[in-house]
């Protein structure tokens, strides 16, 4: 799923092709896109666009007469740009928007449709699909550490809750987590000032590093190749490769259709996590160290 990194670069790089412009036409070739009735789509027909905003995880277009158009990509939406010369039309496209600029293809990947599109008026229409996270990059350390107190969850589900903290997914947690050098599963209450601290400061740098660095790999190009798994991430789908600060093999727990990455040593004091489903399966066969595991390794 797109995450803060990528929704900012996705509006760095519409800023310049569509703030200004006007819509000429939107066609919506999925019925399971378009989540709402009124206003109706074919009002957002010929205003201009006026504004772009991050939403958590949304791509939210203001258009005049107070109109918005709200993308969620989900896990597997994409958006492409196409140019006034070009008539391509992308495979799985499930919306077309076309300016007098060009043109803003919603494509998704996979049978599953869960991206979706809300057409909404005003600021309240907006403020109600709006969960309300924390925005992590413009909250000083007080605000950051009064939210994620508020609820004993363990630091990867507390991060990855649009309702605390915005526009943090499955990706950028593992990364945030191993760059503070904390455990996934330890308790937000039982955190100690230090360790608060340490987790403001990697959410700080990590997210900002990435967006810079998206930024700068896009320039003035689209974003292509949107995706959570990159090849220059510390742990985020790199199963039994190496940690890059001390070599030890990546370790993950599959849950339903996501996975959290980890450093056993940097993260977790040597301590192996049990993965819900083989930790049933193995029980006392299941290595809690990293010894253990190596040695389980070493039999085959």
């Amino acid at each position: 799923m797109p995450e803060l990194p990528d929704i900012e670069n996705y509006l760095a790089a519409l800023h310049p092709r569509i703030i200004g412009a006007r819509i000429t036409s939107v066609s919506v070739h999925n019925p399971f896109l378009l989540r709402t009735v009124e206003p109706t789509l074919s009002n957002v027909e010929g205003r201009k666009v006026i504004a772009l905003r991050r939403l958590g995880k949304r791509i939210s277009i203001g258009l005049e007469s107070e109109l918005w158009l709200v993308i969620h990509l989900m896990i597997a939406g994409r958006l492409a740009w196409r140019d006034q010369t070009s008539k391509k039309r992308r495979p799985k496209t499930l919306a077309t928007f076309e300016f007098d600029s060009g043109a803003l293809l919603l494509t998704e990947a996979g049978s599953k449709r869960r991206a979706s599109l809300h057409v909404v008026q005003g600021d309240d229409g907006l403020a109600a699909l709006n969960p309300n996270g924390l925005e992590v990059l413009q909250a000083d350390h007080a605000q950051f550490a009064e939210r994620l107190s508020l609820r004993n969850h363990t630091l990867k589900r507390a991060l990855t809750d649009p309702y605390l903290f915005s526009g943090i997914g499955n990706a950028y947690s593992d990364e945030i987590l191993h760059h503070a050098k904390l455990s996934p599963i330890a308790q937000t209450q039982k955190l100690d000032e230090g360790e608060i601290e340490r987790l403001y400061g990697s959410i700080q740098t990590v997210l900002g590093d990435w967006v810079k660095r998206l930024r700068d790999e896009t320039g003035d190009k689209f974003p292509e190749k949107v995706t959570a798994f990159r090849q220059d991430m510390a742990v985020h789908g790199r199963f039994g490769q190496p940690c890059p600060e001390c070599k030890t093999q990546i370790q993950r727990i599959r849950y339903v259709e996501n996975e959290l990455n980890y450093c056993p040593r940097c993260q977790t004091g040597g301590k192996v996590l049990a993965d819900r489903g083989l930790s049933r399966l193995l029980k006392k066969d299941w290595p809690r160290t990293i010894e253990e595991l190596e040695a389980a390794r070493s039999k085959f």
